[in-house]
């Protein structure tokens, strides 16, 4: 194997696992496919992906954008063995929150990753000291399939244990995060990691057209909260037209309350985009009317009796006058831009989740 790999720290064999263990407690994977090169994590089953008629989609769905592994141990080394498409973003290894770590990452590659805190860097890691939450963030870019992982100089070596709400947040490449610097620096991720939520991003980098395949997923994953960022790709490929838009938004939020009725669900308009705002695409939608379709459709269901159902506006995250500030091309926030988004949206939605029910 090549890659980065670095100089072990600690003495002692290597305890490798398979990345089906349970000890590995995985977080915004549906499932687990077994590959000829290691172990695909996929964020949505992969079974009925042809449904959507797409390989863009099928491609995109494949990317672990927001999966997660995470283990409570005193390991002085983690060692990742993966096989990674060339391009991808790098993988982030987290101790008690503080990345350590940001390696890039392609081909058959070996990563070994030194566990102590920045705060404990300089010191000798012995085995037994106590343990710490590690975490690692695999690429939201590219394709990665993970062979095994290792651990060295350990006593202890648990599943994290994640007791804060489920959080599933669906949407388009504002949501996929394409300039974010790292997997665990989407505004996703920021906006769960500050707050202790459980995060399953279903963010498709130019795929997000309220395919029925999605609305079922959501419907049948675990949730304490969703959001569905909507509306830029559908102007963007011409997807929908201003007959067939609100109908499609009531669908597929009608399809996500099968599972989850009573759910607080946020639906996010799109951000703002100047240059897109009052152009018409092909089919006579401008991105103004798409945020005001959106909007329609969410008041036809709230009048419908549907009571936790509420909008983000677009363009109270990110004005057009600040589109240049925040946006990479026009579109696609920064990597700072990343941290914007989190800090607008996430309290947004953090006010709609209940408080803890009485035991």
């Amino acid at each position: 194997m090549s890659g980065t790999a670095a100089p072990g720290v600690a003495a002692g064999p290597v305890e490798w696992l398979a990345p089906d263990d349970p000890v590995l407690s995985w977080d915004g994977v549906a499932e687990l496919e077994r590959t000829a090169d290691g172990w695909l994590p996929r964020r949505i089953p992969g079974g009925r992906l042809a449904t959507t008629l797409s390989q863009s989609f099928a491609s995109y769905a494949a990317m672990p954008a927001g999966v997660r592994f995470g283990v409570r141990t005193d390991a002085a080394e983690v060692t990742l063995r993966l096989n990674v498409t060339a391009d991808s973003a790098p993988v982030d290894v987290r101790v008690d929150g503080a990345l350590v770590r940001r390696a890039a990452v392609s081909g058959a590659c070996e990563i070994v990753v030194p566990l102590a805190p920045p705060a404990r860097a300089a010191e000798p890691a012995e085995a037994g000291s106590a343990a710490h939450d590690v975490e690692v963030w695999l690429p939201h870019l590219g394709h990665v399939q993970v062979a095994q992982v290792g651990f060295r100089g350990h006593r202890a070596l648990l599943p994290a244990q994640r007791p804060g709400p489920r959080w599933v947040t669906y949407g388009s490449s504002l949501t996929h995060s394409m300039f974010a610097a790292g997997p665990s620096e989407t505004w996703a991720a920021l906006t769960a990691a500050r707050r202790g939520w459980r995060l399953h991003n279903l963010g498709f980098a130019g795929e997000a057209h309220l395919d029925p395949v999605v609305a079922r997923t959501i419907r049948g994953l675990p949730a304490d909260l969703i959001s569905v960022e909507l509306g830029i790709n559908v102007y963007l490929r011409e997807s929908f037209s201003p007959r067939s838009w609100g109908p499609a938004v009531c669908g597929f939020v009608e399809t996500v309350r099968d599972g989850h009725p009573d759910l607080p669900l946020a639906v996010i308009t799109p951000l703002a985009s100047p240059t897109r705002e009052r152009i018409p695409n092909k089919v006579g939608l401008t991105l103004e009317q798409v945020r005001d379709g959106t909007v329609a459709a969410v008041r036809v269901l709230e009048a419908l009796g549907d009571r936790n159902l509420h909008v983000v506006d677009g363009l109270s995250v990110v004005p057009v006058d600040e589109a240049g500030e925040h946006f990479a091309d026009g579109l696609h926030p920064t990597a700072d831009g990343e941290h914007v988004l989190a800090a607008r949206i996430g309290p947004a939605l953090e006010g709609l989740l209940r408080p803890p029910a009485a035991p």
